[in-house]
């Protein structure tokens, strides 16, 4: 049981790269995927957590009082009173954080916030829009953070790309660039948090390092995209439309937008701050800001008379956009990926790396490669784990040298997690996001932009070396 886990990870991810092909919806498939690892482990959880003397579950026995119960009874308490609660924890933070950011993002919207950002933006060229989305991710994303913006510009993208066959290219733009912009800002990826957070790499180290990487990440398949995906002088198919909604902003005050957009901005905008200031999770931020917005426009609605029907754009009807698939997807994949974690899978794959790769920056750069199809943050902090950080005054070797605080392994691995992660589009939250706002097939980003990606990364990779 303990190698069938992996192999049904695999399957799964596998059934949801087919989706098209077999039909059935992928957060069907990793919904099951997730509870069918979990069973394994409850089923069989002493052989894979006793007898493998797993370290997580001997680590809660040596600091707890279940030494009289017996193995079996051990193992259900870890998972259940441990583990589980952990994980599910850990992934409902994401998932709460994707809804909100998601449900503020289509309220500033719906409200009106983002049609002066579309007019900086608008143009009716196909080439001249893959700069514009491709340039306005990498820099936006660093500013708020990956997952964040790339929500923001599939919102401004869906007010000048109406026509779902051109926006699923610019989305998938979108996805490369956002994680390429991520990588080169301490704020722009979990990930990159985490190292900063943890002492790893500086804020400055962190951007004049791996900034030009990052930039070499995104412009070589932007070139190739440029070129490749549309011909020259190329328009865009269909006009923008005035949607339903759209037809109530001109009775909104102008002040009432803008403010609507700033409190939705600072809501993305302002986490990192929210984070280091009251050391609260991530989507607390994001909660704090939807209360604020669901607040202020339900007193704005209540001055307004000139709306015959203020209820289609109060935040109470808009909850209904959120897309639940996409959240069930999260919960599939991400529980999955805890499961490994928790069975020690993971663990054991980094364990190869360490002990069969002794060169530093190749280890970096097959993290990024395994970033592709599973979750970073588990692998960065299995990483941080692993390999913890030298004090500058032992590090006699080389070797050593590249684990010292803004190390080379360190600025080298932020550039490859967060840049890993597209090259599936299953391998990032941003990624998985845009694949369900955009509905956006596992084989379709596969087939076209995956090799750009890999071009994108061993070329910026590349860049880095000659960098430092």
């Amino acid at each position: 049981m303990y190698l069938i886990m992996p192999v049904i990870f695999v399957l799964g991810i596998v059934a949801i790269a087919l989706e098209d092909k077999i039909r059935i919806n992928k957060a069907a498939t990793a919904v099951l995927m997730s509870i069918l690892l979990w069973m394994i482990l409850m089923l069989n959880g002493v052989h894979i957590l006793a007898e493998k003397q797993n370290e997580g579950f001997l680590r809660f026995i040596a600091n707890s009082n279940l030494s009289s119960l017996s193995t079996k009874d051990q193992v259900l308490s870890y998972l259940t009173d441990r583990a589980l609660i952990f994980h599910l924890g850990n992934v409902s933070e994401t998932l709460f954080f994707v809804m909100c950011s998601m449900l503020i993002v289509n309220i500033v919207d719906k409200h009106g916030g983002f049609m002066a950002v579309a007019n900086y933006l608008k143009t009716s060229d196909k080439r001249r829009m893959l700069w514009y989305m491709g340039l306005s991710s990498f820099f936006f994303s660093a500013l708020l953070d990956n997952l964040a913006a790339a929500i923001v510009l599939i919102a401004i993208l869906r007010k000048l790309v109406p026509d779902a066959t051109d926006r699923m290219k610019y989305a998938s733009i979108i996805v490369i660039a956002a994680n390429a912009g991520g990588s080169w800002s301490p704020i722009g990826d979990v990930t990159t948090l985490l190292l900063w957070t943890g002492g790893n790499i500086g804020a400055a180290h962190q951007i004049t390092h791996v900034f030009l990487p990052a930039l070499t990440n995104l412009l070589v398949p932007l070139v190739i995209a440029h070129f490749w995906l549309f011909k020259k002088g190329t328009k865009l198919r269909v006009e923008s439309e005035v949607s339903e909604q759209d037809a109530y902003v001109q009775y909104i005050p102008f002040h009432s937008r803008v403010t609507i957009f700033v409190i939705g901005f600072l809501s993305l905008a302002l986490v990192p701050v929210f984070q280091m200031t009251t050391h609260l999770p991530a989507f607390m931020c994001v909660l704090l800001g939807l209360v604020f917005l669901w607040i202020y426009t339900d007193l704005m609605y209540g001055r307004i008379k000139t709306i015959q029907d203020t209820n289609k754009l109060r935040i109470s009807k808009l909850f209904r956009s959120v897309d639940l698939p996409t959240i069930f997807f999260f919960l599939g994949i991400l529980m999955s990926v805890a499961a490994l974690e928790t069975g020690g899978q993971l663990t054991i794959f980094a364990d190869f790396l360490s002990n069969s790769v002794k060169q530093p920056s190749v280890i970096s750069f097959l993290v990024g490669l395994a970033s592709s199809f599973t979750d970073n943050v588990a692998l960065v902090a299995a990483t941080m784990g692993m390999y913890p950080v030298v004090d500058a005054a032992s590090a006699v070797t080389p070797y050593l040298q590249s684990f010292v605080a803004d190390g080379s392994f360190w600025t080298f691995l932020a550039y490859c997690a967060v840049t890993g992660g597209s090259i599936f589009i299953i391998g990032s939250a941003t990624g998985v996001t845009v694949m369900g706002l955009e509905k956006i097939s596992f084989m379709y980003y596969f087939k076209r932009f995956t090799p750009l990606s890999i071009l994108g990364y061993v070329a910026g990779a590349f860049i880095f070396f000659l960098w430092m």
